[in-house]
């Protein structure tokens, strides 16, 4: 029997808002741990179905498990089933799970309870918090641009505030001035809260960040985070979800076409429907793969309706088919989100004569008020309906 069979695995949560690079920095974090000798599992979480982070954890050649249908904290069980059906087929000495990116308080609904009901089953990690530098210094105050209104930043803010770790990303964005800007804040706010700093896209500064995290376990906080349920419940509901699959088939033989310029062109088309509407983006993700080979990805990312599209991961071919993710957060209405959706795909068939693209799925929704399975703080079983 194969050693990492007889012994606990251990669970790895790595979270953060929406677009902070939790899932470049997990695929990083993945492929670290690969490199070591370790087995690794993948459980990605969402408030719908059809996720990008999936396509990308598989095109990587992960395990993955995937989640939809609420955040773990209210899919508790489900999240029991996942780490089950990955530690029963793969037998992985670690899990790297990356909640939803509106969610907070998933150290008292989720790594808690893991511990302390779970204990015997996983070794619980501390909660690393991503920290997306540009929108942090507009969020903090300390830079002027669009924000969210105050239940969003509330949501926010209660994330830095129950990390175990802070990680500040995209390191390379930003100027020295900038970051010491930001470091400064986030240790006068957060002072017993360790701080790292990172290029998940680069591949910069992680090694610090991944040996706390395999060296540590969780450990109990002076005193539990005070959360207002109905304000965070009110800001999720502020957030326009939408998932979408569509299909390109080829309609007149086969032609072959650039996908990730198809990609950029997919994204700048929504971004720009979205702008007129002055919806602030809070991630747009989007992944297009030949329907036969899920090994091969573009993914296009882009966060904050100022920036540009991104190319992440690129195809090598030309395409004749293909299968595209889409995946749209936003502090706007879900319908203005399917529209910008309808508006793509017009322009998509407009541009691209001779393949047909057909929705195989679409779901546009808020999400609903949280309700979670357990809520342990350091005196016990909470409800988390008196905060």
């Amino acid at each position: 029997m194969h050693k990492s069979s007889m012994k606990k695995a251990r669970y790895i949560m790595i979270g953060g808002f929406l677009g902070a690079g939790k899932t470049t920095s997990i695929q990083a974090f993945g492929s670290y741990l690969v490199e070591q000798g370790l087995r690794v599992g993948l459980i990605t979480n969402d408030q719908g179905w059809g996720l990008v982070d999936s396509t990308i954890g598989r095109a990587n050649a992960f395990p993955v498990e995937e989640i939809g249908g609420g955040c773990f904290c209210c899919r508790f069980n489900s999240l029991l089933d996942a780490a089950r059906n990955l530690t029963e087929k793969n037998r992985p000495d670690l899990l790297l799970a990356e909640p939803v990116g509106s969610c907070t308080d998933l150290v008292a609904t989720v790594g808690t309870p893991l511990r302390q009901i779970y204990g015997d089953q996983f070794h619980v990690a501390p909660f690393s918090v991503l920290v997306d530098p540009v929108r942090a210094l507009r969020i903090l105050g300390l830079e002027d641009g669009k924000r969210f209104s105050s239940n969003v930043r509330y949501i926010y803010l209660k994330q830095l505030e129950e990390a175990e770790l802070l990680v500040i990303n995209k390191t390379d964005l930003l100027a020295p001035e900038r970051l010491d800007l930001l470091r400064y804040k986030l240790h006068e706010r957060y002072p017993d809260t360790p701080l790292f700093e990172v290029s998940a896209r680069e591949r910069k500064g992680l090694e610090p960040w991944f040996s706390m995290v395999l060296s540590d376990e969780v450990h109990a906080r002076p005193g539990d985070m005070d959360l207002d349920y109905g304000r965070y419940g009110a800001g999720e509901a502020l957030l326009g979800w939408l998932n979408a699959e569509l299909e390109l088939i080829p309609e007149d033989g086969e032609i072959e076409f650039d996908g990730n310029r198809m990609l950029l062109s997919f994204a700048s088309k929504i971004q720009s429907t979205l702008e007129k509407d002055e919806s602030e983006i809070a991630h747009l993700k989007l992944t297009l793969t030949p329907r036969h080979d899920p090994y091969e990805v573009a993914a296009v990312h882009l966060v904050t309706r100022e920036a540009q599209p991104e190319l992440s991961h690129r195809l090598v071919d030309p395409l004749i088919d293909g299968r595209m993710l889409v995946n749209i957060r936003a502090e706007t209405s879900p319908d203005l989100l399917e529209d910008a959706l309808q508006t793509a795909v017009r322009d998509l068939q407009e541009r691209t004569p001779g393949i047909g693209v057909r929705i195989r799925h679409v779901e546009h929704f808020r999400p609903g008020m949280p309700e979670p399975t357990h809520r342990m703080t350091s005196g016990g079983e909470a409800d988390p309906r008196r905060g």
